[in-house]
């Protein structure tokens, strides 16, 4: 047991700070981020004598850390709500068409297989087989999933040109 919990601590240092960016995108917000990251590591320390074995922790933690997100973002009795540093003295006025919109804000307007899809792509820079295997789903969906993505995040970030490389 000792080893076992000597070796799931090294990972945990090597990899915690790359899931918690990686759920960040997922989901839009630090704190829900954490929550997500905790979860995966939970479910990722139960399962750690069969997945340590065959090689395959990182790509066990992607899926569980996506699915996990997914799960979390079907849950419609869930108040959306963003924590902020500190409270702004004057409100945020109404977004206008030429305001500029940040890449975090897109990414939170995506639905979550979309964003989940952009993420693993060209975050994690999965290819479209290994995305499909994590979300659990064809290869077709997710190119059409990125796809839409990146329309999306064009649309909402103003630029009309489209991303260059294509599908791996």
């Amino acid at each position: 047991m000792k080893q076992r919990d000597e070796e799931f601590a090294e990972y945990f240092d090597a990899r915690v700070v790359s899931m918690r960016r990686t759920a960040y995108l997922l989901c839009g917000d630090w704190h829900r981020a954490e929550d997500l990251v905790q979860t995966a590591l939970t479910k990722i320390y139960v399962a750690w004598p069969r997945i340590n074995r065959g090689g395959t922790v990182d790509a066990y933690a992607r899926q569980v850390l996506v699915r996990s997100a997914i799960d979390e973002s079907r849950r419609g009795f869930r108040k959306r709500e963003t924590a902020l540093p500190e409270v702004p003295e004057h409100g945020t006025p109404a977004h206008d068409v030429g305001e500029t919109v940040d890449l975090r804000n897109a990414l939170a307007a995506l639905p979550p297989g979309q964003r989940a899809a952009v993420v693993l792509r060209y975050w994690e820079d999965q290819s479209v087989e290994a995305t499909a295997q994590l979300l659990g789903c064809s290869t077709g969906t997710v190119k059409s999933q990125t796809a839409r993505g990146l329309a999306a995040l064009r649309k909402l970030l103003g630029s009309a040109q489209p991303a260059t490389g294509g599908y791996r």
